[in-house]
């Protein structure tokens, strides 16, 4: 009995965390819209290559009218991140970034496996659970391991005889680059959380409109439901 009155103590406090929910959605934007945004710019400022990129066959996306393709990226990225920073049509915005993720995914990332950063040590790399059962991709996934260790070492090798490794390294340990759909995958359900609980109170202006609404039409109930956002 006394155990259960400590669980149901324990249950109480954790509750009071429910007055800090707002922390979640609101980082959550905040680590998204740099993130869109930076993408967005990146296109614009070479937007030339960014459509060749979008309809070459050969070494791009091969995607048809690359044009507006790559301007439907990019727009979506940019009004995207600054929604998202402001905490404006959070909900809304999030459907077409969610569908720029799944197209990165499945046209960019998806036959380079889920990495973004290629493992050297297959003993530590997340793939080894899923080997031991059997998965061949995992497996490939460990072989693909071993064989960046190696390259990494030839390289390291490399730079210790003819460069200047310590000044090469300084701002970062060198890597080889897998390109897998493990960021695209993690924007995708970072956003779709945002899609399921809205901006956020407080700090949102989604969440300053819906107070404005249910004051000036006395609807408080029903523009709750719709909304996801309590104004309290």
């Amino acid at each position: 009995m006394k155990m259960i009155t400590s669980a149901q103590q324990l249950h109480q406090w954790l509750n009071l965390a429910d007055k800090l929910d707002f922390l979640a959605p609101l980082l959550l934007r905040l680590f998204l819209a740099p993130v869109f945004l930076s993408a967005g710019l990146t296109k614009i400022a070479a937007f030339g290559s960014t459509v060749e990129w979008f309809g070459n066959a050969d070494w791009g996306l091969g995607l048809p009218l690359p044009w507006l393709m790559a301007f439907l990226a990019t727009a979506v990225e940019l009004v995207g991140g600054f929604l998202l920073l402001f905490g404006l049509a959070t909900r809304y915005i999030t459907i077409p970034l969610m569908i720029t993720m799944l197209v990165a995914i499945f046209t960019v990332h998806w036959d380079n496996g889920w990495f973004a950063i290629a493992p050297s040590n297959p003993d530590t790399s997340m793939a080894q659970p899923l080997a031991a059962i059997g998965i061949p991709a995992a497996e490939n996934s460990l072989a693909n391991s071993a064989e960046v260790g190696v390259r990494l070492n030839e390289a390291r090798n490399i730079l210790y005889e003819y460069g200047d490794y310590e000044r090469l390294t300084e701002k970062g340990n060198i890597v080889i680059l897998n390109n897998g759909i493990e960021f695209a995958a993690t924007y995708f359900i970072m956003l779709l959380s945002l899609f399921f609980t809205g901006a956020g109170r407080l700090v949102s202006v989604d969440y300053w409109i819906v107070c404005w609404l249910n004051r000036s039409q006395h609807s408080e109930d029903s523009m709750q439901t719709a909304s996801g956002l309590a104004c309290d």
